[in-house]
């Protein structure tokens, strides 16, 4: 449904996109997540012929955004980071302004109207101006505008920005809800939208791709170092000691007095996933006269992830 090849934007002597090639396919919910300044809103701009690429393509629903630019808007809704409403309308209102802009007229205006409404769940609201709506009211109206005509692509930027915990959580059900049905582009600083909404994961810094996949894969991909928590009874020196020197071992942190008692103390051990040493962790702990109370294994979380690849630490291996 979407694709980008080798995309590149440059501001005078400011690189904002560097040769970004992606694929969305038809009905996924697509994040792209990066902090800010990433590239994310410049690759937006592109795919919805708000602004040209430098050098690169790209296609939206087969026809391409340079070329075909009239053809591509038909396709999309596009919710930018700052919606443009107009508070001294109704709801109602400015949603038919809007469907009148997308080529809307009479009986298929009002029906355009009433399925984003109903969509949006803008009911209660639908004839209050938008400046004496919430403000997680105003951005359902801006995803309101968006699937309007109901659009095979929506291209949403930074879509929950703003809105405190509840609304968010509106926001993002009101997106995972449009998944199948339509393609959906979702841009993001935030860790949890991108985990909790979509299917497939694309990290982005500084204008380069650094990563793509799920959030499964990219958890457990990208991470080649796992840590397991332990409680051991014994001498910190000597758990330190003894685990250190097991193969595949890379960092050994005491992590305080375990909530037992009894002089044991917890410890976080960083391991390399290829070589496993749990087991041989524990038997050269037991072999120097330690009891091994408890041993808990976790992977990097995505928020792991992100911060390890976008500070440099697993660039190189994830590009």
């Amino acid at each position: 449904m979407i694709e980008a090849k080798q995309l590149t934007k440059v501001y005078g002597d400011f690189t904002a996109l560097q040769d970004v090639s992606f694929s969305v396919g038809k009905g996924e919910i697509f994040g792209f997540l990066g902090p800010n300044g990433a590239g994310k809103t410049t690759t937006m701009r592109i795919l919805t012929c708000y602004t040209p690429a430098t050098s690169g393509t790209a296609t939206v629903a087969g026809f391409d955004v340079r070329k075909e630019s009239l053809e591509v808007r038909r396709r999309i809704g596009y919710l930018p980071e700052s919606v443009p409403l107009y508070g001294e309308m109704t709801v109602r209102a400015y949603l038919k302004f809007m469907a009148e802009v997308k080529g809307h007229r009479g009986r298929r205006n009002r029906q355009a109207v009433d399925q984003a409404i109903s969509e949006c769940g803008l009911e209660s609201v639908a004839e209050r101006l938008i400046s004496h709506c919430s403000r997680g009211y105003r951005q359902r109206v801006g995803l309101a505008q968006a699937i309007i005509g109901d659009p095979e692509v929506l291209i949403l930027d930074e879509p929950t920005i703003g809105l405190d915990p509840r609304q968010i959580v509106e926001i993002r059900s009101l997106i995972r809800r449009m998944a199948g049905r339509r393609t959906v582009i979702l841009s993001t600083h935030i860790l949890p939208e991108v985990s909790l909404t979509c299917q497939k994961v694309l990290i982005i810094n500084r204008g380069r791709i650094l990563a793509s996949g799920t959030p499964a894969e990219m958890m457990s991909t990208l991470d080649r170092a796992h840590q397991s928590e332990l409680t051991v009874k014994g001498s910190a020196d000597q758990v330190t000691s003894i685990l250190s020197k097991v193969p595949g071992v890379k960092k050994v942190q005491t992590a305080g007095k375990a909530g037992s008692g009894g002089g044991a103390n917890e410890y976080v051990v960083d391991y390399d996933s290829l070589k496993d040493p749990r087991a041989e962790m524990v038997r050269a702990l037991a072999g120097g006269g330690l009891d091994v109370l408890e041993v808990r294994t976790r992977g990097l979380s995505l928020e792991d992830v992100f911060i390890r690849i976008t500070s440099g630490e697993e660039g190189k291996n994830a590009a």
